[in-house]
């Protein structure tokens, strides 16, 4: 459906093209004006789906019939949108190839559950990628909520939510410090037992009682998690792996534990 008489960018000086640059490339931008971006027609339908308008949104004439939807949807609910020349979309996108289509979403629509049984606590994980698969399997899991601590990467940054593909339109993202974690796990009505990851020491996962009020701790690819961490959690727990291998990837470790967790609860 075509839009019609849509105001029109055609510098890539523009105030609402700085801007977008600004939350692309800025932790601290994103921060300031609690926002982030979307880019290509499936992540914007994701951001849609949570019924809350974009602040802006930018297409171009490359955007598909499908992704004209969705621009006229979020025109309909009250977005500003804006028509851009090409060539000044593909050099602001964060895509190597750019789908004529991006949002800006508010970046904390999402609330935290008044009683939690199953959350995911992320310390010193650096890699955009690992976050956001750890991020998209939260999300599959059914984890009632993701808590990162300040030495992890931006969860809100463009790789981070291109990797998750929609996860944070389905899950409560937090930023929070391990201390303010802790204490919020402890004062749930069944207050939650954490358990860190680690490739060594503790209890073999399967042996772990995961059915009880549980907060998973996965630390970094590096380092593991933070000495605090390390010191202040009820218990630790492991992966078996009879190959013989040190450790496994973040993103990976995340995915085996989180799904231990539903393997538990569903017998």
């Amino acid at each position: 459906m075509p839009i019609t008489d849509p105001e029109i960018i055609t510098s890539s000086k523009n105030q609402h093209v700085q801007h977008i640059r600004e939350l692309l490339a800025k932790k601290t931008a994103r921060e300031e004006h609690g926002s982030f971006i979307v880019e290509g027609v499936r992540l914007c339908e994701e951001a849609l789906k949570t019924g809350i308008p974009p602040r802006l949104v930018l297409y171009s004439d490359a955007c598909s019939a499908r992704g004209l939807e969705l621009v006229q949807q979020a025109g309909t609910a009250g977005s500003k949108v804006f028509l851009v020349k090409h060539d000044i979309l593909d050099v602001i996108s964060d895509t190597e190839t750019t789908q004529g289509l991006l949002m800006v979403m508010q970046t904390h629509p999402l609330h935290l559950p008044g009683q939690m049984d199953f959350v995911l606590v992320i310390d010193q994980v650096r890699d955009p990628g690992n976050l956001g698969t750890i991020l998209r399997t939260a999300v599959a899991a059914g984890a009632q909520a993701v808590f990162c601590t300040p030495g992890s990467v931006d969860a809100w940054s463009p790789k981070v939510v291109r990797s998750a593909m929609g996860a944070h339109f389905y899950v409560p993202i937090v930023l929070k410090s391990w201390n303010e974690i802790f204490d919020l796990c402890k004062s749930q009505q069944q207050p939650l037992t954490t358990y860190l990851a680690e490739s060594a020491g503790g209890t073999a996962l399967w042996k772990a009682d995961l059915k009880s009020p549980i907060a998973l701790v996965v630390g970094g690819e590096a380092d593991g998690a933070s000495p605090e961490v390390k010191k202040a959690v009820d218990g630790l727990i492991n992966i078996p792996m009879p190959g013989g291998f040190e450790s496994l990837n973040a993103a990976v470790a995340a995915s085996i534990i989180l799904f231990e967790v539903v393997r538990q609860r569903s017998v």
